[in-house]
């Protein structure tokens, strides 16, 4: 009999330790799932957040970087205006620029002294608004008839181009057109009238695609 008390009081000790183990294995499995868990989640969230700050990096990066090209522009057209008197004008998909660019009466050949601000038209336009088109537009005195003048307007654009495309401005597409006696700046002065030489004359036109270039303006 003592020896079968023996034997039970083993068995339920074995019970007991045995039933201790098992709940001392599920509680720590418990626990390192948790901790594992824990872990995983934590480091889900450190990439996450290292993620997202690489991406607020990258943004500031961007806008400090277009804020430096926007002050340049403006720098650049600043200067078109202040050295060689053009005017500038924004539209809704570019740029206007009007030169003090003219010729002699009856003539399409550029002028020397135009030559300097047509370098820095050419340097500004392959600088910012690569791939995009610019026309060239010609004008003539009302001296004249329509059809000569429409012609006349026409070549001095095209000269105009040509001088563009001579000066390195290769990065656009180039269109000319001509619009004879139209648009005048000073009504009827024709041939050596004050004020003719502002009727002969280019102005230039950038179209670009919205969004796809800066653009400024000023007068």
């Amino acid at each position: 009999m003592k020896n079968a008390k023996l034997i039970a009081g083993a068995v339920l000790s074995t019970f007991i330790l045995g039933a201790c183990a098992t709940k001392g294995y599920v509680r720590n499995q418990v626990e390192t799932g948790v901790a594992t868990e824990r872990t995983a989640r934590l480091a889900g969230d450190s990439a996450n957040s290292a993620t997202l700050t690489s991406e607020i990096a990258s943004v500031r990066s961007e806008i400090s970087s277009v804020k430096t090209d926007v002050a340049s522009l403006r720098r650049d057209l600043t200067a078109l205006r202040d050295e060689f008197g053009a005017k500038i004008t924004a539209m809704e998909n570019g740029m206007k620029f009007a030169f003090p660019v003219t010729f002699a009466y009856d003539d399409a050949t550029v002028r020397d002294e135009d030559r300097a601000q047509l370098d820095k038209f050419a340097q500004v336009v392959n600088k910012y608004y690569g791939g995009t088109l610019v026309t060239v537009e010609g004008f003539a005195d009302p001296a004249g008839t329509q059809s000569y003048n429409l012609d006349l307007s026409k070549r001095r654009a095209d000269a105009v181009a040509a001088y563009l495309s001579q000066a390195g401005m290769s990065s656009v597409t180039i269109k000319t057109i001509g619009y004879g006696e139209a648009r005048q700046v000073n009504p009827k002065a024709e041939r050596d009238a004050p004020g003719a030489q502002a009727n002969r004359r280019v102005v230039f036109v950038i179209e670009t695609k919205a969004g796809e270039a800066m653009t400024t303006s000023s007068q």
